[in-house]
């Protein structure tokens, strides 16, 4: 175990000075974290135009997605043993000289490795943030600035292709990159100044067998939800070797868990209900909701007939209801410290918002299905930040890394699974409706929806358009009939969350340890 010869809790006195300019800056890294996908979707035509490797294309994506899901449990662990602050800091200053480094890129093999420098400093990004506000505000008053972080993502999903193309299109797609540079100096420099932690001076050693083989089994799983079904086919040696290496690793993890000193991801944890319980929901959140934000915008663009920006745009229903909803949620914890219903009902909310758009077709309206939308985001908006609440009031301070980092990897994973497995439900269902029904013409269909623009669209006959269509709404119902079944048992894990006292209050005592769920006292390992 660490040695910590610090205090472990920040003395309530001291949260009020700075705590706003520190959940500013914190604000700003989440941004940064989140908008960086989100921004070099409308740049990568540029992109490549410039650099080439149109056959790497689709690296500079997964290289930053695999880097940030890969090192998520070990920032966390780090913060954990040798103290937030300097961490964070540290995650920081990577993600920085990858955005300045990818700007700099002169081949697309360059690209890509800078891009997943650039994700190793975002895993760090998001995973300190969520543990220093769990280190500076207590469980009870942390609810009310939850909403502002359901702000940030909606901001990223809305603003970063708008910002991405029109820094492509004025000052050049390098700018995509080097626009984090002011940003992550603002937010380095007030946490640098700001922020006052306790300091950690641990003995331990970081659990570098379990870094690896967790590495090695995240790596496998993220590469076989990329590759499968599109690079591979879900059957060929490299898929499945891929998922072989992936069950042996974690299987080998769990074993070296049992027997370190230090586990990267002490098992002990999930022997509290709650944290399993909500792990397991945040799992089943990202495998929905990622789907959800992947087949809405090709819907609305096969189907309704909006372009690319305007598909952004009215995926705004969902994430403003998700943003107030969180907001409300939030500052109802924080008034009254119950929460046990928060969960049930957002995961029932899900649960309607999605069948309600698996009943779209063809002929359905851009007002209704924005209702639709509303729906699912209001249930999102419930469970969105509680996920991590719970996990982080499941443990004690000491632990919060680990927590927040093991939320942070469940919905991720979640979300890999969810994208690649939905899209091999709708590349059939697309496949099987088409047939040849679209009058000859030629049309790729790939795991993630069917290939053609506005203009193509046009050209085809009526007919064969209305084929088409058709079938990207049966394609669609495939999506959203099944992500509505998994997030039933979302809905029923719900129900056996247990009401655990939000910690919360002025003194360091009233922010001690977490009861567990089943006999009430302090988790400790």
């Amino acid at each position: 175990m660490s040695q910590i010869t610090e205090p472990e809790t920040v003395p309530s006195g001291k949260r009020p000075r700075g705590v706003r300019v520190v959940l500013f800056a914190l604000m700003i890294g989440v941004l940064l974290a989140m908008l960086d996908n989100m921004i070099i979707a409308t740049a990568m035509p540029t992109i490549v135009g410039e650099l080439g490797g149109l056959a790497h294309l689709s690296w500079v994506v997964t290289a930053y997605t695999l880097a940030t899901a890969a090192s998520t449990p070990i920032w966390g662990k780090l913060g954990d043993l040798y103290g937030r602050k300097g961490i964070h800091l540290t995650s920081i200053g990577i993600f920085l000289v990858g955005s300045a480094a990818s700007g700099l890129a002169q081949t697309m093999g360059q690209l890509i490795g800078f891009r997943a420098l650039q994700g190793l400093g975002a895993g760090g990004l998001l995973v300190g943030t969520m543990a220093i506000i769990g280190e500076l505000i207590p469980p009870r008053e942390r609810g009310r600035y939850q909403g502002l972080f359901a702000s940030v993502m909606a901001v990223a999903m809305i603003g970063g292709p708008l910002l991405g193309g029109a820094l492509t299109d004025h000052l050049g797609w390098r700018w995509a990159f080097y626009i984090n540079l002011p940003l992550g100096a603002v937010a380095l420099i007030m946490i640098g100044l700001v922020l006052h932690l306790p300091r950690r001076r641990s003995r331990a050693r970081i659990d570098w067998p379990g870094a690896a083989l967790l590495v090695t089994g995240i790596t496998s799983l993220v590469l076989l939800t990329t590759w499968g079904g599109g690079e591979y086919a879900w059957t060929s040696p490299m898929i499945i070797g891929l998922g072989a290496l992936g069950v042996v690793t974690m299987v080998v993890f769990v074993l070296v868990e049992r027997r370190v000193s230090e586990p990267l991801l002490p098992l002990w944890l999930f022997h509290n209900v709650n944290f399993s319980l909500i792990t397991a929901i945040g799992f089943l959140l990202g495998f929905v909701m990622f789907g959800s934000m992947v087949f809405l915008p090709l819907y609305q663009q096969s189907v309704q007939g909006a372009s690319a920006t305007d598909s952004g745009l009215l995926l705004l229903p969902m994430l403003l209801s998700m943003m107030v909803v969180s907001i409300l949620v939030g500052r109802t914890i924080t008034r009254t410290g119950r929460y046990r219903a928060f969960p049930i009902i957002g995961a029932g909310l899900v649960t309607t918002g999605l069948f309600l758009l698996s009943t779209m077709d063809a002929d359905t309206t851009t007002p209704v299905s924005g209702v639709f939308m509303a729906i699912l985001g209001a249930g999102m908006g419930f469970l969105m930040q509680l996920t991590l609440l719970l996990a982080q009031n499941s443990v004690d301070i000491p632990h919060m890394g680990v927590a927040s980092s093991t939320a942070t990897l469940s919905r991720t994973l979640g979300g890999s699974f969810g994208v690649a497995i939905l899209g091999a439900f709708f590349t059939a269902r697309v496949t099987g409706v088409l047939g040849d029904a679209a009058g000859g013409a030629t049309i790729e269909i790939s795991e993630t929806g069917a290939q053609l623009d506005a203009a193509s669209l046009e050209a085809l006959p009526e007919a064969a358009r209305r084929a088409y269509e058709e079938a990207v709404s049966a394609g669609t119902h495939m999506v959203f009939l099944v992500a509505a079944i998994l997030s039933i048992i979302a809905f029923a894990l719900s129900w056996f969350i247990r009401e655990v006292p939000l910690r919360g209050g002025g003194t360091p005592a009233a922010r001690g340890p977490a009861p567990d769920t089943a006999t009430g006292a302090p988790v400790v390992p």
